[in-house]
């Protein structure tokens, strides 16, 4: 179908077939023909990055950020990549689908950059410094991306391409991405008290799910896509220190508990096993950054349903336990990526001050 997204899959096998859509890209080019191939964002200030008009499909953005001391790229604010914000806005809304700190929305938390591939999200050397989405982004009838800074000083320089195809139409059957980020800190667990190490870790029940962390809740007709979990251990303790006895548990279309999607276990959910503490990355899962020693300090771990998305028609509420029965106190958040149908609205994100990372 060459007036729309058409059937091309994106395997090597449909690498032959032949299109009629035009590839274009919005970028920050030096228009006076010069090597200053950046947008500078001072504090404070939102800029559009593109605004583009009409039917297609965003399917790469690379983006890379830094302010400049003495020609090379170097930040007095270590916690940037939580007070840039990237918006994304579908068909004329006035509300984004997208809003998510930029740092996360590529893969990793805690306003840190490291090296990873997966599928749809990477970051590349060095240390992670360039950012890539390979997620398809349709639109009927536009595409408006923005970036706000709420750094208090710095001014930055950011680089960008945003590359899609745009066609004549587009039809009917697509959804909008979307993706949004959630934070609880600490988590609503209990002290532990006279209990020993395992009856903390492993005791206590959860027969509701209604205490769980809570990394997308959204209401019409989609699929959920995955996530990127983030979690800072705020357990001070000589014991063992697992963080991740928790239960996943996803409730479809306002169903009552168990949800017909309930897991065994945080790293079970995130396709490892037995509390992993290395970095792994694979295509649709894996773990940036595994924390310190006895699972201290930060950790950022990946899973993307790109062959098993789950679809839900009127509502779905993805859900994690933090620890066993909730019983856990840790510093959590998280990006949710997802389809609907049509652009959701209500989006929020918490002010700058209560997104900034702790050291744990």
């Amino acid at each position: 179908m060459a007036s729309g997204y058409g059937s091309f899959g994106s395997s090597l096998r449909d690498l032959p077939r032949l299109r009629d859509h035009r590839r274009l890209r919005e970028s920050s080019w030096d228009r006076a023909g010069g090597n200053a191939d950046f947008v500078t964002v001072h504090p404070g200030e939102t800029i559009t990055l593109a605004d583009i008009r009409g039917a297609g499909s965003v399917n790469h953005i690379w983006m890379t950020v830094a302010s400049m001391t003495g020609g090379q790229p170097e930040s007095r604010d270590n916690d940037y990549l939580r007070k840039l914000v990237l918006r994304i806005f579908w068909d004329g809304a006035d509300q984004p689908s997208v809003l998510v700190p930029l740092g996360d929305f590529f893969g990793v938390g805690h306003a840190r950059s490291t090296n990873f591939a997966s599928a749809p999200l990477q970051m590349s050397p060095q240390d992670g410094k360039g950012f890539n989405s390979f997620f398809h982004m349709p639109f009927a009838a536009g595409a408006r991306f923005e970036l706000t800074s709420e750094c208090v000083e710095e001014d930055m320089r950011f680089y960008f391409y945003i590359d899609y195809d745009a066609f004549p139409a587009l039809e009917d059957g697509l959804g909008r991405f979307h993706a949004s980020w959630n934070r609880q800190v600490p988590t609503d667990g209990i002290p532990q008290g006279a209990e020993t190490n395992p009856e903390y870790l492993f005791g206590g029940l959860n027969l509701d799910g209604a205490g769980n962390y809570t990394i997308l809740e959204t209401q019409g007709r989609g699929h959920y896509v995955g996530c990127v979990l983030n979690i800072t251990n705020l357990r001070e303790t000589a014991d063992w220190n697992w963080y991740g006895e928790g239960d996943d548990m996803i409730f479809v279309d306002g169903e009552a508990f168990p949800p017909s999607l309930h897991g065994t276990g945080t790293e079970d959910y995130f396709n490892t096993a037995w509390c992993p503490s290395e970095s792994y990355h694979a295509p649709y899962h894996g773990i940036t950054l595994p924390g310190g020693p006895n699972w201290s300090g930060q950790i950022s771990t990946y899973r993307f349903h790109i062959e098993d998305p789950v679809t839900f028609t009127t509502s779905i509420r993805v859900s994690i336990e933090h620890g066993h029965a909730n019983k856990r106190n840790d510093d959590l958040s998280s990006v949710a990526y997802w389809y609907q149908e049509t652009p959701a609205a209500g989006l929020t994100l918490l002010p700058a001050a209560q997104r900034l990372p702790r050291l744990g």
